[in-house]
């Protein structure tokens, strides 16, 4: 992504509130993330709001990132209907039944152990790479655990946000 100015990022800045909100909603479900986007519009460049995007996911609260958290479905099941969700997760969409039977079960094992659904920065990752990282990270305390969260969360919300400021809205 370039640091400079683009129509989809003028158009972001000038996206009236209600839009604005709907618009942030679907790249980050913490209420808190898209407060902090909103205040500090507009942004003179796309990398400016995507260093935005950082500060305001370190602000966030536990609870915050649980409100984030839910609205990521599990690896291998993205919602119906989902655009964003299905391409995210397209590593699992031609995985074998034995690696999504094996997934569903990593899943659940990890929702057993930390209260939520595994999260990880999906795009580009293969259903074996996304399979290797509930396995290394199953074994993490809360607190990494907390952190490994913090971070794929604001991967995602980047990838999020460029993807929105670059589409062109007719």
């Amino acid at each position: 992504m370039t640091s400079s100015s683009t129509p989809g990022l003028a158009r972001f800045n000038t996206l009236a509130g209600g839009g604005a909100t709907a618009a942030l909603h679907e790249v980050c479900a913490s209420a808190a993330w898209v407060s902090i986007i909103l205040s500090r519009r507009p942004y003179p460049t796309v990398e400016a709001l995507l260093s935005a995007s950082d500060a305001a996911m370190a602000e966030l609260s536990g609870e915050d990132l649980a409100e984030a958290m839910a609205g990521h479905p599990p690896i291998g099941r993205p919602k119906p209907g989902d655009p964003a969700s299905s391409r995210e997760q397209r590593g699992m969409a031609g995985a074998s039944e034995e690696l999504r039977d094996e997934m569903l079960e990593l899943n659940l094992a990890y929702q057993k152990r930390f209260g939520h659904v595994f999260l990880i920065c999906a795009t580009g990752a293969t259903g074996e790479q996304m399979r290797d990282a509930v396995k290394a990270r199953i074994e993490n305390s809360p607190e990494q655990e907390r952190g490994h969260v913090r971070t794929e969360l604001g991967r995602i919300n980047r990838i999020r946000l460029s993807r929105l400021v670059e589409e062109e809205k007719d």
